[in-house]
């Protein structure tokens, strides 16, 4: 009979013979076992390999896992990880990589992606939207040189406007939406060739920078509202945006007129810039807008007439006109139409004989404030360039009455 310790020898060298069954063709030694116990693990491609310790970096991170997400990220076969999916690279389709990640929904909670985004090199497609993600943007993100969706709405993450996805000439989708990003935005993102720019819900401030240059942008959707912009709508982010599909400026504090160009935003099917502190009349220029569905400026500062030529021109593809809560002083026959139609909410306006208006006093009020209410080079809102130019300024006025009659 074997001595117990002759036996008891044997017993440990068999559990540290390695496992010659284990596929694959990569092979890396799984260390964080307890124990002197280590297990070799075996992946499809390095890629997978290299990645494989980043992903384990990035679990001990996690704080709170409320669907237990993790608890499938482990083993060698990454590619069926719950989030992660792979794809042959474009340098090589033979090569197997993880191409996508993608944890919308899934509530997780770290205190930063630094170190986990940015150490994947054949990352396509980044998806962290409803988690509870903090920190900063990695700046080495700009290495990713496949990235070209980047969705990390709905977290907390804070400081400056991630600089680093400026001038990625491969990204076409950015969300930051509903997180705590502060200060500027610089003027190159919206002039960059992306088909979506969602920057709303943050604590962006100052004013919206000019557009450098004068090229024309591919943006359909763009989105900035609430946040604290502040001073004029930028004419050159009007004018360079006529592929625009929707567009919503709302709840900030922009200012001043509503520049003319807002009537080169022709591809767009929805602009709101309600809730702002624009002031004057609204432009002829809106009569350019031949897809517009829903067109809203509630809640601003604006005055005058309701221009005829707009509820005539608009009234096919128009499904909601508000200009709520603002000073206008008259309405014609032709937006009277839409008015019966409930397509046209005039509420909380001045104008006479018609329920739901502000109070006298408070009309007064409004049009006896300083002129700094009012636009510079008002003439200027009675022009306008699209298929409608035969319509002269002259029969245009007819419509749309400039001066507010007394209260």
């Amino acid at each position: 009979m074997k001595s117990p310790l002759l036996l008891a020898l044997f017993l440990v060298g068999t559990i540290a013979l390695p496992d010659k069954t284990s596929r694959g063709t990569q092979q890396l030694t799984n260390g964080g076992l307890t124990g002197s116990r280590q297990e070799i693990l075996s992946f499809l491609d390095q890629r997978l390999a290299v990645v494989y310790p980043v992903i384990q970096r990035f679990k001990s991170l996690i704080t709170l896992d409320p669907y237990n997400v993790t608890k499938t990220w482990t083993g060698s076969d990454i590619c069926s990880y719950r989030g992660f999916h792979c794809d042959n690279p474009p340098d090589n389709n033979t090569a197997v990589t993880v191409a996508s990640i993608d944890f919308n929904g899934f509530q997780l909670s770290a205190p930063s992606i630094e170190g986990f985004i940015d150490q994947f090199p054949d990352l396509a497609l980044f998806h962290v939207n409803s988690n509870n993600f903090g920190g900063t943007v990695p700046s080495k993100i700009v290495n990713l040189k496949y990235l070209y969706e980047l969705d990390i709405s709905n977290n907390r993450f804070t400081g400056q406007f991630p600089t680093a996805v400026v001038g990625m000439s491969g990204l076409t989708f950015l969300d930051i939406r509903f997180n705590f990003f502060s200060g500027s935005v610089p003027p190159q993102i919206l002039g960059q060739n992306l088909d979506v720019l969602f920057i709303n819900d943050n604590g962006f401030t100052a004013s919206l920078p000019e557009i450098p240059g004068d090229g024309t942008t591919h943006i359909l959707y763009l989105t900035l509202a609430n946040n604290k912009f502040n001073g004029p709508l930028p004419r050159s982010i009007l004018r360079s945006m006529s592929t625009l599909t929707e567009v919503l400026f709302l709840n900030n504090d922009f200012t001043g007129c509503i520049p003319n160009e807002i009537g080169f935003l022709t591809g767009a099917s929805v602009i709101d810039i309600g809730g702002n502190k624009l002031t004057g009349p609204l432009p002829l220029s809106l009569m350019c807008l031949d897809k517009v569905e829903q067109l809203n400026f509630a809640g601003n500062l604006l005055f005058g007439g309701i221009p005829e030529p707009v509820c005539m021109l608009l009234r096919d593809n128009l499904l909601n006109l508000s200009l709520s809560d603002n000073y206008f002083t008259h309405v014609g026959p032709w937006c009277r139409g839409l008015l019966d139609r409930g397509v046209l909410d005039v509420s909380n306006n001045c104008i006479p004989f018609l329920q739901g208006q502000r109070s006298m006093q408070e009309c007064a009020e409004f049009f006896v404030r300083p002129k700094k209410y009012y636009c510079p080079h008002m003439w200027f809102h009675s022009f306008f360039s699209c298929r409608y130019s035969h319509i002269s300024s002259s029969s245009s006025n007819a419509f749309m009455p400039m001066v507010a009659p007394s209260p």
